[in-house]
């Protein structure tokens, strides 16, 4: 049997983070991933898709990525279910990730061309790999003196709420 998701997309919203009652780390975010077709008007459409992150990872995303941050999840797809107050069951399926790549560095946010950082030729920094301890080790100090710039970032919090029909919704 395989189970495999493989994504890359924005943040629509800052993670969630959490800590389960065994001080277990939990962090939800929603990723933005377009479709790779346009539709009859020639707009690219998105799919908005619930990712859950456990442990250090959860602790990296939540301090690290933030609303419009480009980000790659490896995992696993998972449902649950459960009843709601007026006695409905309720079904959900989300992504539980494996491991999280940070596409941008830190202070690009959202900007075009991800320059990466540290000698990472993949652009961006990993955090969460074995070897790392789960820190970023290497770009402390390269992102001094850069503007934060969101203005080519279509999820940036310009206080205008974002148009979205409930057909575009995935649930």
């Amino acid at each position: 049997m395989l189970n495999r998701v493989v994504l890359v997309g924005r943040l629509t919203r800052d993670p969630e983070l959490r800590y389960t009652p065994n001080g277990i780390a939990v962090a939800s975010i929603t990723l933005a991933v377009n479709r790779p077709f346009s539709n009859q008007q020639g707009n690219r459409e998105a799919d908005f898709i619930n990712v859950v992150i456990w442990r250090k990872q959860a602790e990296n995303v939540a301090n690290y990525l933030r609303k419009g941050s480009l980000a790659g999840i490896d995992g696993r797809l998972q449902t649950r279910n459960y009843e709601n107050n007026e006695g409905k069951k309720v079904f959900i399926m989300e992504v539980v990730a494996d491991t999280v790549q940070f596409l941008e560095s830190k202070g690009s946010g959202g900007a075009s061309g991800s320059s990466g950082s540290g000698g990472n030729q993949g652009g961006g920094d990993y955090y969460g790999a074995p070897n790392q301890g789960g820190y970023p080790n290497n770009n402390q100090n390269q992102n001094q003196g850069r503007s934060q710039s969101f203005s080519d970032d279509p999820f940036a919090s310009d206080g205008k709420p974002i148009d979205i029909s409930d057909d575009d919704l995935p649930f």
